[in-house]
């Protein structure tokens, strides 16, 4: 389990958007059901200059996981404390790649002053969540027709403690 953990380039977004894809569609079946309509609007923004988009913006945090060179996971903060995106390749989920960005992320929003993070979470990772210490505060719809639950984080001095080293974190 080695992965290294990144800020996303440009040169990522392509495989950046094929790993949302590929989970989205893959691991998340609890959450579209298989519905084409529900999946086309999910993946509806997910190409590659819409990702490059996202990784350009000055406002986001954006971060791959690379393993053996290959972009196996992606992850997005927004400036306000929003996880937006925390995705995985099927085949390296519960390896750790997950974990490491999460880690890094809540670097950053500690870099920034941000004292609690926020996030949607589909059903299917609902629960690495809640075991990453992240609080359920209710459920969300989304806009492309998915049940989400509505989690947060306060980003206490343990998270923040920039004194100790963090197990996952590499990024920096």
């Amino acid at each position: 389990m080695s992965f290294e953990i990144r800020r996303a380039e440009a040169k990522d977004a392509t495989a950046a958007c094929e790993v949302l894809r590929r989970s989205i569609a893959e691991c998340c079946v609890l959450d579209h059901k298989n519905d084409p309509a529900i999946l086309d609007a999910w993946l509806g923004n997910k190409t590659p200059e819409t990702v490059a988009s996202w990784f350009a913006s000055p406002t986001n945090y954006s971060l791959v996981a690379v393993e053996e060179g290959v972009v196996v996971g992606v992850a997005l903060l927004t400036a306000a404390g929003k996880l937006a995106l925390c995705y995985l390749l099927p085949e390296v989920r519960q390896r750790g790649a997950g974990k490491a960005l999460l880690a890094c992320v809540e670097q950053q929003a500690c870099s920034w002053g941000v004292k609690a993070l926020q996030l949607h979470s589909t059903a299917t990772g609902e629960e690495f969540f809640a075991r990453q210490g992240y609080l359920r505060a209710g459920n969300v719809r989304s806009p492309y027709g998915v049940d989400t639950v509505f989690f947060w984080k306060q980003l206490d001095g343990t998270v923040c403690d920039a004194s100790k080293p963090k197990r996952f974190c590499g990024c920096n």
